[in-house]
């Protein structure tokens, strides 16, 4: 390796190091054995964080030094290699059967993923670079690629992180984990039971809204409770292990929780997106079919994973060392301090389950039709999303005069980072097959013709699996679905046996913090170690391949019709 290699080498280590100490700074809770006595809000306090963020005078006051301004400088390379990569590709490579369209968009590709990977440029603002660089580069109209970021499935994003608000402003999550934590812990004190509760409410509410908020609003009550538990020295090895299970589990039942329905990830968004943009005529993915194919396929994975961190976490005796620090009182009194069940709680709960029947019967089956036949099929999850969510600033909360169950200013904390990463995705699988970029990778990827149709399905898990440690899972999606469609095309089988799994694979992000934002909230609380993900992490990858394998060519055949060849749309983008 040249000196200049080592030295890109490094920095590239140093960037990335400082990337995450940065995003911990921001995420990171106070369970961390060194931030015991920095000043904690009290735990009795239901509206006061249990961890306090780590103060940010100390953050700010190592933020210039060598390496900071060394970052700082690898920072702006990566900046410059966006364009640069992107030039290099339009100038010199020749693509078989491509034009300059396609040619373009391959540059254009290279310049969103380095900006992407390397996050030198605020992932948010990446994602609209294609509203700009695709009308540049003759690959699509201003209007055309603008319409990919405001659909049916955008707008369903849109109301359910309005709702999801709305939860969390008035409690309801921590009243719900109280009250599952409290059915779960049991006398005597059973540590798998407990930590059943914990993963199970966890992936309960990543099902209704997204991952990373999930194990943000679980984490909290979690390390809430082990800051019962004794800390240093004191601690033995048995509840330190049980501290590990506790966390990973948070972190990783919030990744299967959402991959039980729609709004549980990005990720489910981004493959229907892609579903309806290049099969207009094919029926869509609703909520309901999604659900009836990917919630019995997250439940495998589930029960996998309480087995695994059972076996390696809760071992005999763990069950006499935790008892004489956590029992049902103490619970019992934090549920006390959220006081009665408020009237606006119950109407967010009504109108959360409003909003799933909705989202369940809009389309059951081909011989039962759902309430969307009404409309002529006009309508979308996404219509039921919005018209919910406006129901929140209509209805009183009945604590003051005029007062909503919501108001815009508590929408501030909208993800539009997620919003605008999702229509990029859109806009990508959209120019991907418009400039003719989809038929050269079609032709260049004609190899796979050959495999057998068993390994189709934990071959495209596997590498998506592996893509998505690297970087983000729906940039995983985005890159790696419209390929598949390709794939499937060459190989002549139904596009959804290659796009499911390539989407689900790319959830499948257990073994680095950097794979997704609710690990680094996990790996934040100082209670788990890179070791510790990869000891838990590659087994729970190796299960979740193992169901997806067995559950795609068997349910996903009946629910997606996938063991039929590939459907010939009349008006299919393909």
């Amino acid at each position: 390796m040249g000196n200049g290699q080592m030295q890109l080498t490094h920095f590239l280590s140093q960037f990335l190091v400082e990337k995450k100490k940065i995003i911990i700074n921001h995420l990171s809770f106070s369970s961390h054995p060194k931030m015991k006595n920095s000043g904690a809000a009290d735990v009795d306090d239901p509206k006061a964080p249990l961890l306090p963020l780590q103060d940010p005078s100390e953050a700010g006051s190592r933020s210039f030094g060598p390496t900071m301004r060394s970052i700082l400088t690898l920072n702006n390379f990566f900046i410059l290699l966006g364009p640069l990569l992107c030039a290099v590709v339009c100038l010199t490579v020749k693509l078989n059967g491509g034009g300059t369209t396609s040619r373009n968009m391959l540059g254009v590709l290279a310049w969103i993923f380095t900006w992407w990977m390397t996050e030198a440029v605020p992932m948010p603002i990446t994602s609209m670079a294609p509203l700009f660089l695709f009308p540049l580069f003759g690959i699509s109209s201003a209007d055309d690629v603008a319409h990919s970021y405001m659909d049916d499935v955008i707008s369903l994003v849109l109301g359910s992180f309005i709702l999801a608000l709305a939860v969390e402003h008035y409690n309801i999550h921590r009243r719900l984990a109280l009250n599952i934590t409290i059915l779960f812990c049991g006398e005597p004190l059973n540590p798998p039971l407990l930590l059943l509760g914990i993963c199970g409410t966890t992936a309960f509410v990543s099902m209704w809204m997204h991952n990373v908020a999930a194990a943000m609003m679980m984490m909290p009550v979690a390390t809430g409770i082990l800051q019962r538990l004794p800390t240093g020295e004191a601690q033995s090895e048995l509840v330190s292990k049980f501290c590990k299970a506790v966390v990973l589990g948070v972190i990783y039942a919030a990744a299967v929780g959402g991959m039980s329905t729609l709004t549980g990830t990005g990720v489910n968004l981004v493959l229907v997106g892609m579903w309806k943009s290049y099969f207009p005529e094919a029926d869509p993915i609703s909520f309901s079919t999604w659900s009836f194919f990917a919630l019995p396929l997250a439940l495998l994975i589930f029960v996998a994973l309480w087995a695994i961190l059972c076996l390696l976490y809760c071992r005999k005796g763990t069950s006499l060392a935790l008892s004489a620090y956590l029992d049902r009182a103490h619970l019992k009194s934090e549920l006390l301090l959220l006081g009665p069940i408020a009237f606006a709680e119950k109407m967010v709960l009504v109108l959360f389950s409003l909003l799933v029947v909705l989202w369940m019967t809009r389309n059951i089956t081909d011989d039962i039709p759902g309430w969307g036949s009404l409309f002529g099929d006009r309508v979308g999850d996404g219509t039921a999303s919005v018209m919910v969510a406006t129901l929140l600033f209509i209805i009183p909360n009945k604590k003051q005069a005029g007062e909503k169950l919501m108001d815009w200013n508590k929408c501030k904390k909208l993800p539009w980072s997620i919003v605008l990463l999702l229509g990029a995705g859109f806009a990508i699988a959209e120019g991907v097959q418009t400039s003719g970029l989809a038929d050269v990778l079609s032709e260049m990827l004609g190899f796979l013709e050959a495999a057998p149709y068993w390994a189709i399905a934990p071959a495209v898990g596997i590498v998506s699996g592996v893509i998505t440690e690297f970087t983000s899972n729906n940039a995983t999606t985005t890159l790696v679905v419209p390929l598949l469609i390709q794939i499937a095309k060459i190989m002549h089988l139904h596009p959804l046996l290659l796009m499911v799994p390539g989407a689900i694979g790319a959830q499948f992000a257990f073994l680095l913090p950097t794979g997704t934002p609710s690990n680094i909230v996990g790996f934040s609380t100082g209670h788990i170690q890179i070791s510790d993900m990869v000891v838990a992490g590659t087994p729970l990858k190796v299960a979740g391949i193992l169901a997806l394998s067995i559950m795609m060519p068997t349910l996903g055949a009946y629910v997606f019709g996938t063991d039929e060849p590939m459907l010939n749309f009349s008006r299919s983008k393909m």
